[in-house]
């Protein structure tokens, strides 16, 4: 049992490490050698934990060249733009000017039902408000208003203001997060100033966010 558990968390660890060297994505966000690459990978780690008498080299060395060999596939796409088109494919233009283009619907083998998810996951509910919809590569669909369906921007308004960087979290559960102090450049002494005011400790604080205009935003911690 003992043996088992050691193999799991190397194994465990093993995976977390290949996958953070393929790159942080999300799972729909994955290219198709990417996608294959992951599921070889989890395939492989279980041959050691589920036949004991398995060498664990038996695992690693198969997922660790299998990571390699997507790092290189990578770079070697990033500069073949021809090799990046047939290992990945490329976006296919399915909507343009309102009007469904059904050949490539046919090609990519989505349904209307695909489709509509598609472009209401994109905040769009009609067609006929759609300039262009590309499938990626990925398989998620892009989305280009036409001008009368969308949003009006601040430019469009006319209304005057300045471009600040969103909140920062630096109280997080009662623990401070130095990075965001840092990126604020403001030090501890300022926040243990601000929360003397609200009459509050670090450790009573759940949430607690600031700009660079040093607005801040405190959320007590509840009494259990």
């Amino acid at each position: 049992m003992i043996v088992i558990m050691l193999r799991a968390f190397l194994l465990y660890f093993l995976v977390i490490f290949s996958v953070r060297l393929m790159g942080k994505r999300q799972i729909a966000e994955l290219q198709p050698s990417e996608l294959v690459i992951t599921i070889l990978v989890s395939n492989i780690a279980t041959l050691p934990l589920e036949d004991v008498t398995i060498p664990l080299t038996v695992g690693i060395v198969p997922m660790l060249s299998l990571v390699c060999l997507d790092v290189i596939m990578s770079y070697v796409t990033l500069k073949i733009p021809k090799v990046r088109k047939l290992v990945c494919g490329s976006p296919k233009i399915i909507i343009k000017d309102g009007e469904i283009d059904q050949k490539a619907l046919a090609d990519l083998r989505f349904s209307l039902a695909d489709l509509y998810e598609g472009l209401r996951s994109q905040g769009t509910f009609s067609v006929q408000e759609v300039q262009l919809a590309i499938v990626e590569t990925t398989g998620k669909i892009s989305v280009f208003e036409k001008f009368e369906a969308r949003n009006p921007t601040n430019a469009d308004l006319n209304l005057q203001g300045s471009s600040l960087a969103p909140p920062e979290v630096i109280i997080s559960d009662g623990k401070v997060i130095d990075a965001a102090l840092n990126s604020l450049k403001i030090g501890m002494g300022f926040v243990e100033k601000i929360l003397k005011e609200e009459k509050l400790d670090v450790k009573g604080v759940f949430l607690m966010t600031m700009n660079k205009n040093a607005e801040y935003y405190i959320v007590r911690k509840e009494k259990k």
